[in-house]
């Protein structure tokens, strides 16, 4: 009950959002998510959050990539540090968190129509280039387990050409005796709420997150260059923290 009470508050949260400054924004959004977190059971364990905050406070942009796995990856990235979205469209009409996500000017993207592509990517470029963060999750779908997609290099030519650094945010799941889990993932068609009850009933979840160092577009030579890195300082840190999940499926592609 403690968690649909804190989901419930979002819309009245998000009706709020444009009278505010963008600190005291910033602020409630980090609680809502953080609560909403807390609400689950979850524990959000952050290492090395510095980067978002010294950029978020000298209004520079940046392009802050995370694997994808979950619905609570937005929760994820808004608790530790609030910012605009690139957000498939589907996520507009999820209850509650589309309201927030629209609230938080998320680009929405129609994955099924690439010509809407090219627009998305301009849009994240001219937030960047105006002193926003940015995230996107590059892989296109959620991955179960221990499993990952490949980087699709298309957002980050968003950020070569509004000259900003990619920020690395590597997220994990596991509960507190260190194994994985696959609890937070979409399964195959499933739908939000299904996800929301299984998360709800999985105990001593931790989510776990790791902003990396950033990476100025300059080192590559062009952005598929770029994807490839910033994929393997991801794949660096999954690979020496993740621990096989107990009796869950390790490979599934879902989403």
């Amino acid at each position: 009950m403690t968690a649909v009470a804190t989901l419930l508050t979002g819309p009245f949260i998000a009706i709020g959002m444009p009278i505010y400054s963008t600190r005291t924004r910033e602020a409630i959004v980090r609680w809502f998510f953080r609560r909403i977190a807390r609400s689950f059971g979850i524990r959000v364990e952050v290492h090395g959050d510095h980067w978002l905050r010294e950029f978020a406070e000298a209004g520079r942009g940046a392009l802050v990539v995370s694997n994808h796995i979950s619905w609570l990856d937005i929760v994820a990235v808004n608790a530790v540090q609030p910012m605009r979205a690139q957000a498939k469209k589907e996520v507009a009409d999820w209850p509650i968190i589309g309201r927030m996500a629209t609230a938080a000017r998320s680009v929405y993207l129609d994955r099924e129509n690439l010509r809407s592509l090219p627009a998305a990517v301009d849009e994240l470029m001219r937030a960047m280039r105006g002193g926003s963060l940015v995230n996107v999750s590059p892989e296109g779908t959620t991955w179960c387990g221990l499993a990952r997609g490949r980087f699709r290099p298309a957002m980050f030519q968003a950020a070569i050409d509004a000259d900003v650094p990619v920020i690395p945010f590597v997220i994990r799941y596991r509960l507190e005796d260190g194994h994985d889990t696959t609890a937070p993932a979409f399964i195959g068609d499933e739908n939000l709420v299904t996800s929301l009850k299984r998360t709800a009933r999985t105990r001593g979840m931790v989510l776990e997150v790791h902003v990396l160092d950033p990476i100025e577009p300059s080192v590559a030579k062009d952005r598929r260059e770029l994807t490839e890195i910033t994929q393997n300082a991801v794949r660096e840190v999954l690979s020496r923290t993740q621990t096989l999940p107990e009796f869950e499926h390790p490979t599934l592609p879902v989403g």
